[in-house]
């Protein structure tokens, strides 16, 4: 069993910056790829970002390239996922999710989710 835990979230200005962080229990983190994606109000999920088991593959949503970076220590149990350059319509709750399939492409199947961190940025 692992259990996920987002935080870093909260209010920012338009063109700042916030660093997340997904910790994970157990001893398997680094058996999981992971992955970031997000909800906004009245919209459905998106995917935000994956990197792979071993930190070496990244894949991001063409929304956030350039702007967000993941990252992941596998030492600490923690994916990272930082985001710079904020927008308003980045408002949203984000959340990490485990998964064992070795692919940083998105799919529908998750073994773990977390219970998400709000993200706001205001204009």
């Amino acid at each position: 069993q692992v259990q996920l835990v987002e935080s870093g979230g909260g209010l920012v200005q338009a063109g700042g910056s916030l660093r997340l962080s997904c910790a994970a229990s157990g001893r398997t983190f680094s058996r999981y790829a992971m992955h970031w994606f997000r909800q906004a109000p009245g919209k459905e999920r998106e995917f935000v970002a994956a990197i792979s088991r071993s930190g070496g593959i990244t894949y991001y949503a063409d929304s956030v390239k350039g702007r967000f970076t993941i990252s992941r220590d596998n030492a600490k149990n923690t994916v990272y996922l930082q985001m710079n350059s904020l927008k308003p319509e980045d408002t949203a709750v984000y959340y990490c999710a485990a998964t064992l399939a070795p692919t940083v492409v998105p799919g529908d199947e998750y073994d773990y989710w977390g219970q998400g961190t709000q993200v706001t940025v205001s204009s």
